[in-house]
């Protein structure tokens, strides 16, 4: 007879759980200082605006009349058009020094430009400023350039080709009277100026851009850790050429509404307009590393600094100067605000 070895039994299965409730992680809840945190960072400049607007409203009742409202914004007006392209480019890590001097070349251009009509006002100074952001974005996007030097270059290049084109400021370009690209910097709408209305157009356009495509939420990522966001596989070099075009683009045209308005191309201005447009994207709750900020802060941000300068004038005893240290002041204070708020938010 053979050996038979009896066979290894099978090993048991445990039978599966019946109605298993599934687990789920709960997700973590932010605590209250974080939120408060998170609020003031986007809304704190709101609160120091109207509070302003407060008080000088009471100390001064020709603060508070509509045509210094209208004076005010209009005045912020460009400001607020190059401020827009800022956010923009400071969103993803970025920086654009050369704003002041594209602005000042498109207002020149365009006055120059007018003499041949609406659209040739318009579309030369779009076409060459958009020219130097695209500049400003290749080099920085594909040749890995440090922004700072880029856009410090484009700047003393902008300022430069102004010049040239102005025999050092010996020619100024005159545009139409009566002409229809006058009336885009003149006219009103209901009492309120075009640019005025080009400007809010144009934040809402950026606010729809930034939190309802995908390509603003790109930004937000590039901002946040452009490695990070190259391994996600999203286009980080061809999201920071455009956002300097962008950039370059915007601040042309705020240089040509203001040609318009002022009925010339002046070639004295836009000299610091990039720190001023820098100053009222950081007072907005942008923050400088980027990766997270709000059009709608830039917004608060210029007309704050719009308001200021109006108290001053308002004052009559002191110069305009004095706004070059509130606005300073202001950034301090935020920068330093925006650092506690994110180490708070880091150890909560």
């Amino acid at each position: 007879m053979k050996n038979l070895t009896p066979a290894a039994p099978a090993p048991q299965v445990p039978a599966p759980l019946k109605n298993a409730p599934s687990r789920t992680e709960p997700r973590p809840e932010r605590s209250t200082g974080s939120r408060i945190g998170e609020l003031l960072q986007r809304q704190g400049v709101l609160a120091v605006l109207l509070t302003v607007i407060l008080i000088a409203s009471f100390v001064y009742p020709t603060f508070a009349s509509l045509d210094n409202a209208r004076g005010v914004t209009v005045q912020a007006s460009f400001l607020a058009i190059v401020a827009l392209g800022m956010t923009l480019v400071i969103i993803t890590g970025g920086i654009d020094l050369s704003v002041g001097s594209v602005f000042a070349l498109g207002g020149v251009l365009a006055a120059w430009a007018s003499q041949w009509g609406f659209l040739a006002a318009l579309l030369v100074p779009l076409v060459v400023c958009g020219a130097i952001g695209l500049l400003n974005g290749l080099l920085i996007a594909r040749a890995n350039m440090a922004p700072f030097i880029v856009t410090l270059a484009t700047l003393l290049a902008a300022r430069g080709m102004l010049l040239a084109f102005t025999d050092e400021g010996a020619t100024t370009y005159l545009v139409p009277k009566d002409s229809a690209f006058a009336e885009l910097g003149q006219g009103s709408v209901w009492g309120f100026g075009h640019p005025i209305l080009i400007a809010l157009v144009l934040f809402g356009a950026g606010g729809l851009l930034l939190q309802r495509t995908s390509f603003g939420q790109t930004l937000f990522a590039v901002g946040g850790s452009s490695d990070a966001a190259t391994l996600m596989g999203l286009p980080v070099a061809r999201t920071k050429i455009l956002v300097y075009t962008l950039s370059g683009l915007l601040a042309g045209l705020a240089g040509a509404l203001n040609a318009a308005r002022l009925s010339s191309g002046v070639t004295i201005i836009g000299v610091g307009m990039e720190l001023d447009a820098i100053s009222a994207v950081v007072i907005g709750g942008t923050l400088l590393i980027g990766g997270a900020g709000s059009v709608s802060g830039t917004l608060w941000g210029v007309l704050l600094l719009a308001v200021i300068q109006n108290l001053i004038n308002q004052i009559g005893s002191l110069n305009s100067s004095y706004q070059s240290v509130v606005s300073g002041g202001f950034l301090i204070v935020v920068v330093v605000a925006q650092r506690y708020l994110a180490r708070s938010r880091r150890t909560t």
